[in-house]
């Protein structure tokens, strides 16, 4: 059986490594070799997800939004319920205290992972800052670079 499998295995693989160079390099290749670049001078384009290894490309905390927060609490940010439940931030009073939204992006909750490790102390205020004064929120004080950094 062991055989069989190998036998099926090798050419699917030999396939795909021609049609893909990414998967094509060699196996010590540097990591941040696989990683998108943004084309678009670090716009925030769809096809770079990432500027390095596990670091987000947006500069914009709409952008940020837009990519990384939506997919959970919805572009409205009217949040959702299925497989988890996915709070609502969308005229959210828990955001009246900038440290609390701040808090959650650096270090998670529950079910939120730490989304804030992937980007630096700009982009966490900038995220912050966003769904604070959007979705129908209208807090007007801000998060800064330095207050993402002494909050880490």
């Amino acid at each position: 059986m062991t055989k069989t499998l190998l036998s099926l295995l090798v050419p699917a693989v030999a396939l795909a490594a021609m049609a893909s160079p990414a998967l094509a390099q060699r196996p010590d290749a540097a990591p941040s070799t696989l990683i998108a670049k943004p084309t678009d001078g670090g716009k925030g384009d769809a096809d770079g997800a990432f500027i390095s290894l596990g670091k987000f490309s947006e500069p914009t905390g709409e952008l940020i939004y837009k990519r990384v927060c939506a997919g959970c609490h919805m572009p409205q940010g009217q949040g959702a319920q299925g497989a988890g439940k996915y709070p609502a931030l969308a005229k959210n009073s828990n955001l009246a205290t900038s440290l609390y939204p701040l808090s959650i992006v650096l270090h998670g909750k529950h079910g939120m992972p730490a989304v804030g490790r992937m980007m630096s102390d700009q982009q966490v205020a900038d995220v912050v800052n966003y769904i604070r004064s959007n979705l129908g929120n209208k807090y007007k004080d801000k998060v800064t670079a330095a207050d993402a950094k002494a909050a880490r």
